[in-house]
């Protein structure tokens, strides 16, 4: 389990949507909380006209102090916890990605887009690239404009996308353990669906009968390898696990599913590869962090 929480900030109201679950997070595992905002020179240089970079120090300067300044503010609302506050100079994505990197337990936890600072840095680029290049586990919390309705709930569930691989469950001593010191209820999920071009009948068209074979098989399979994953985990002392096996794409699915099921996590691996002409896992969670709703926690095989 993790010992850190590294959280960047940019000063925006949309950013700031991923402290409550941060700060139940590092109450009940518990962890410590970093805060972490960056003076993205990279950013300030581009937007700049030429004379301007005469000035350039002072501007980087100023913007650090009252990032300083921002998140000792912030840090306020984690009273009773281990907190600390950085800033960094440069390149936003980078340093975030090289800061988790250092410490090899610690958890990601950033919004997916939120705009601020000098000349602005766009948060939902910058999750896109740390989604893409951090070692670390990555927690998304999707911004909303309802500020107040982002607040509203604590989670109930954690659903956990599976697709029959042993990647795709590497995920599972993790979401147990979250599980049980949040109080969640596991939901396994495994869409299926019948791959293009699996029965053409031998002349080119579909044949209806044994796609229709076909799809029961795999519906039967696909219900039998979950009923196995649910009971394993109630052996391990898991008392509140169900499993759901969904007809279609599986981002679309996983999307769909969680959208349905309240104050629900979704907890998914990066990568991963199964079932008839194999689909990749980790396009599938890039597909589900852009378009859910609902927070990802994405785990990088291995960690």
């Amino acid at each position: 389990m993790y010992k850190k929480i590294l959280v960047p900030l940019d000063g925006s109201p949309s950013a700031e949507q991923v402290l409550t679950l941060t700060h139940t997070l590092a109450a009940k595992l518990p962890l410590a909380v970093k805060l972490f905002g960056v003076v993205d020179t990279v950013e300030l240089a581009r937007g700049l006209a030429t004379v301007e970079h005469l000035y350039m120090n002072t501007m980087v300067a100023d913007e650090t102090r009252r990032i300083g300044e921002y998140l000792a503010a912030v840090e306020k609302k984690f009273s009773g916890l281990a907190v600390t506050a950085t800033v960094a100079e440069g390149h936003t994505a980078e340093l975030i990605v090289a800061n988790a990197a250092a410490e090899k337990d610690t958890l990601i936890a950033m919004a997916t887009h939120g705009r601020s600072g000098l000349k602005r840095f766009l948060l939902g680029s910058v999750a896109e690239k740390v989604l893409r290049g951090a070692a670390n586990p990555l927690l998304l919390v999707h911004a909303t404009e309802d500020v107040k309705a982002a607040d509203a709930a604590p989670l109930k569930s954690i659903v956990v996308p599976l697709d029959g691989s042993e990647l795709a469950e590497s995920v599972l001593s993790t979401v147990v353990e979250l599980a049980q010191k949040l109080d969640l209820e596991i939901i396994l999920l495994r869409a299926y669906a019948i791959p293009y071009g699996a029965d053409t009948g031998g002349d080119g068209f579909y044949d209806p009968v044994n796609l229709e074979a076909f799809l029961d098989r795999l519906r039967a399979e696909t219900v039998d390898y979950l009923e196995k994953k649910t009971a394993e985990l109630k052996r391990g002392g898991m008392a509140r696990v169900s499993c759901v096996a969904k007809e279609g794409l599986s981002a679309d699915e996983i999307i769909q599913f969680a959208r349905a099921t309240p104050d629900s996590l979704i907890a998914m691996c990066s990568h991963g590869y199964s079932g008839v002409k194999r689909w990749v896992l980790g396009s599938v969670t890039e597909t589900v962090v852009r378009h859910t709703h609902n927070p990802v926690l994405v785990l990088r095989a291995g960690t």
